[in-house]
């Protein structure tokens, strides 16, 4: 199998691409020659204040409070040298590897983009990496989001300079070793270098990439759930009538609208029940599902805008602008290293999968109680003798309560650091790592709700759910099979939970109906 180029501008990289690379893909990230010159420019600016002997905060100057501090010529390389080490400082449990790998990517394209003042050499150390399927080993404590992400960066930049320790395949060990199997030297650093590697948002961006990306497909996954959950409670779809949703057209609503009725279609259990039903309509878990999952896909759309601009970014300081004629620029030290617009992204994409969450622990609640499904308790095959799937139930409530706790933003928690020079701060990272598993817990959410309206569904044969439905029921039976008894169920909930992150159910609406971005229907919203 060949390898897809990628190349590294600093201006067209986006969420897809760095999944690809971070799932170490088959990828061969290449610098782009104009972004090349770019960088050779800034590096001109940077040389030019140099011989000037200008004062030039990180170049010619202490960090942070030492920044009133001037650095004479003769040590300012081992200032970018000991501003790696003094800020590889983190601790705690190493990134996993995917998230490194974004990292890197990130890095790589914002110095791309020709603000850093940096050599082309050290983007190609970086891409090196990557190609080569070598991952840093970096702690995932450290960050406050302002003055960037410095501690994780740096304990990237650490191996760029032969440091540290760096997993080839065959688990951590010393980058010096390494790199002298690959014919790699260590990467001496001048002037500016050590700051360009560290100063940036690219822990918490590629952090918050990669939780989106996984919230992507569980946002498309819980219609399916939902879906599924309705057809086995015998709730109605006539809420999902487009005249509906065209009344308070937010997109969001709209598509989650358009997914329920083509998953829904083709039903013979809501022809068995839609001229003889006492109800009058269902409770808001069924009924609302357009307006409360839309909301998460309002959500998403906004993070997904926030990451793409944040991929592409140049966040260090101070940044560096070469004129157009290429004989002179300007040095500006400034604030673009804070991640507030990422943290209170990745903050509200939380917020959002949070409620996702409830709403679906609140259906299996419905499928589950005998009060509110007309189903046995516990949709076990002998209640009282068997408890069914009532503690499934009981774990995914242990889920969201960890979930609520997490909604809390990080991103408000600011506080002071650095002798109070930097003195509000993101908390970027708090907010990425706190998304990343609110989405693993409701992957997980998701999977038990799969697997109990999969269950429900057996006591309505031999009628089937809508095409869409029934698509779902094929793919949990194919790793789950009925409950003819109890059983340990903590495989089958990893099975489907592993199902739901790779995708499977987030695609089973494809080829049903029309397209769910602009669907039709005729079905009118008072037929129940």
């Amino acid at each position: 199998m060949s390898e897809t180029p990628v190349v590294v501008d600093g201006r067209s990289l986006d969420l897809t691409t760095v999944g690809r690379v971070a799932r170490a893909e088959r990828v061969s990230p290449r610098l782009d020659d104009g972004a090349r010159r770019r960088m050779e420019a800034s590096r001109a600016v940077v040389d030019r204040a140099l011989e000037g002997n200008e004062r030039v905060y990180g170049i010619s100057t202490g960090f942070g409070r030492l920044a009133e501090v001037y650095i004479g010529e003769s040590r300012r390389q081992e200032l970018q040298l000991n501003l790696v080490r003094s800020h590889s400082s983190g601790f705690g449990r190493p990134l996993p590897r995917d998230e490194v790998r974004a990292m890197m990517l990130l890095r790589a394209n914002a110095l791309a983009r020709g603000n850093s003042g940096c050599r082309p050499l050290l983007v190609e150390r970086l891409l090196d990496f990557l190609r080569l399927g070598l991952t840093p080993v970096v702690p995932e404590v450290g960050s406050v989001g302002a003055s960037g992400d410095l501690a994780p960066l740096a304990h990237v930049a650490l191996c760029v300079i032969g440091e540290g320790r760096i997993d080839d395949g065959r688990g951590p060990r010393p980058t010096a070793e390494v790199l002298a199997e690959h014919a790699l030297d260590p990467v001496p650093l001048l002037e500016k270098e050590g700051l360009a590697l560290i100063n940036g948002t690219q822990a918490t961006t590629g952090l918050g990439a990669l939780s989106t990306l996984a919230a992507r497909i569980a946002v498309e996954t819980i219609e399916v759930a939902g879906a599924a959950s309705l057809e086995a409670l015998k709730g109605t779809p006539a809420p999902f009538f487009e005249g509906v949703h065209e009344a308070r057209p937010h997109p969001g609503q709209q598509r989650s609208a358009a997914r329920l009725r083509a998953l829904l279609d083709d039903s013979e259990i809501r022809e068995s029940h839609r001229f003889n039903d006492p109800r009058v309509h269902d409770a808001y878990s069924l009924r609302c599902m357009p307006q409360v999952h839309g909301a998460a896909r309002e959500v998403l759309g906004y993070v997904e805008r926030v990451l793409a601009v944040e991929c592409n970014a140049s966040t260090d300081n101070p940044l560096v602008f070469p004129d157009a004629e290429g004989e002179g620029g300007t040095i500006v030290s400034a604030g673009n290293f804070h991640a507030q617009v990422v943290a209170q992204a990745l903050d509200f994409m939380a917020i959002a999968l949070v409620d996702l969450a409830a709403i679906s622990e609140r259906r299996i609640e419905r499928l589950l109680n005998p009060d509110l499904s007309g189903l046995p308790a516990f949709l076990a095959r002998d209640p009282g003798v068997e408890s069914g799937f009532m503690i499934a139930q009981v774990a995914a409530v242990d889920l969201l309560g960890e979930m609520r706790v997490l909604a809390h933003p990080a991103s408000v928690d600011s506080v002071s650091t650095s002798a109070a020079k930097e003195d509000h701060v993101s908390m970027g990272m708090a907010a990425a790592r706190k998304l990343r598993r609110v989405v693993e817990c409701l992957e997980y959410v998701l999977a038990i709700e799969l697997m109990v309206a999969a269950q429900a569904l057996e006591f309505h044969r031999p009628l089937r759910p809508g095409a869409g439905v029934r698509r779902a029921v094929e793919a949990v039976r194919a790793r789950v099979p009925p409950l003819e008894g109890d059983r340990v169920l903590t495989d089958d909930i990893e099975r489907l939970r592993d199902a739901v992150r790779d995708g499977t159910f987030a695609s089973l609406h494809r080829g049903l109906g029309p397209d769910v971005e602009s669907p039709t229907s005729s079905e009118p919203a008072s037929d129940r």
